[in-house]
């Protein structure tokens, strides 16, 4: 049996940057505010606060339980006056901070198609970083990938342009410290990032964790505290050839983060049959662990257009619709009917 999952190397994409550039950071956050923000603007008209949500103590409204709602919010008179479970909507504080965690380990270098993960990623925290900051709200990251004995780094909370750049400076730096080597640096530990943040964030925040949860076992508990005092979200890059694995006949396989080989029969219809049974198995174990800790999760995959990503993104956030708002395209449809399924089950 194969250890999942494997990456078979891309040979049609460009080679990873083993130098980090600070004119690409300059010159990648000017061609987002042309071609995404600039288009989100008309949409958005303004309105940061499905984006971030604050804990202000004014009461602006009453409306009905969804799911993922803060029970802490729940009227428990009009719920028993209506029999019907009702939350309160509170006025969101205007000035907020925003972190990002960032798992930037060497499984987010692989893509079947024109971007890697690492792109994807990049340019959505580009993107939703500078949408947040142009309100005067604060934007700090911590970056896993920075090494054997510091693999942490911190990236202060501050507004402004130009934090952005120097946000999108150090996702190079790290990245191309990641790859200048050429040896497998280890299996990632995405638990090492999330307690991180527990002792850097103090103050009640909007937290982004941006990861293919690729990682040992061990994150879930930290990522269930963390949610207990921050108003979270779970951005999810994949990649498609993770899911389904298409026959490409004999392939040498690596994994990006251990270095261990095998050649592979992609031809062979069983040893096909046996990949996506472990994918799917791993995807309900995934989603079932980022339920049970309370987190909105967004899905983003690599043949994704950005701009959908983000729309989706504010959608979540508007609807509080959980998992649903945040599937990708193709596997929308798939999931939407898993989980029809399983509360026909349940009811």
């Amino acid at each position: 049996m194969f250890k999942w999952p494997f990456h078979r190397p891309s040979t049609h994409l460009p080679q990873p940057q083993t130098k980090a550039d600070p004119e690409r950071a300059g010159a990648l956050l000017q061609r987002l505010e042309w071609t995404v923000i600039r288009r989100l603007d008309g949409w958005l008209q303004g309105d940061h606060r499905t984006l971030m949500r604050g804990t202000g103590l004014d009461l602006a409204d009453l409306r009905e339980y969804q799911h993922h709602d803060d029970v802490r919010h729940m009227d428990w008179n009009v719920t028993a006056r209506l029999q019907q479970p009702h939350v309160r909507v509170f006025t969101e504080d205007r000035e907020m901070t925003a972190w990002f965690l960032l798992d930037l380990s060497p499984s987010l270098n692989f893509g079947s198609g024109e971007q890697r993960k690492s792109d994807v990623l990049q340019g959505f925290v580009g993107v939703l970083a500078r949408l947040i900051s142009r309100h005067g709200n604060r934007v700090g990251a911590l970056l896993l990938g920075g090494g054997a004995t510091d693999p942490v780094s911190v990236l202060p909370a501050r507004g402004g342009r130009t934090q952005i750049l120097q946000l999108l400076h150090q996702i190079d730096r790290v990245q191309a410290a990641a790859f200048a080597g050429g040896e497998a640096s280890g299996v990632t530990r995405l638990a090492d990032l999330l307690k991180g943040a527990g002792r850097t964030i103090r103050q009640r925040s909007t937290v982004f964790v941006v990861s293919d949860f690729i990682s040992e076992p061990g994150w879930e508990k930290p990522l269930g505290e963390l949610a207990q005092r921050h108003d979270v979200v779970v951005v999810r890059v994949l990649d498609p050839l993770e899911m389904d694995l298409p026959d490409m006949g004999l392939v040498t396989v690596r994994d990006a983060e251990t270095g261990e080989q095998l050649l592979v029969d992609t031809h062979d219809a069983g040893f096909r049959h046996r990949y996506a049974r472990v994918a799917a198995q791993r995807e309900a174990l995934l989603r079932e662990s980022l339920a049970r800790a309370g987190v909105d999760t967004l899905e983003l995959a690599t043949d994704d257009e950005l701009m959908d990503a983000v729309v989706r993104f504010v959608e979540l956030r508007r609807g509080r619709q959980g998992l649903r708002a945040g599937w990708p395209r193709h596997l929308g449809a798939s999931a939407r009917q898993k989980e029809q399924t399983l509360r026909g089950a349940t009811t």
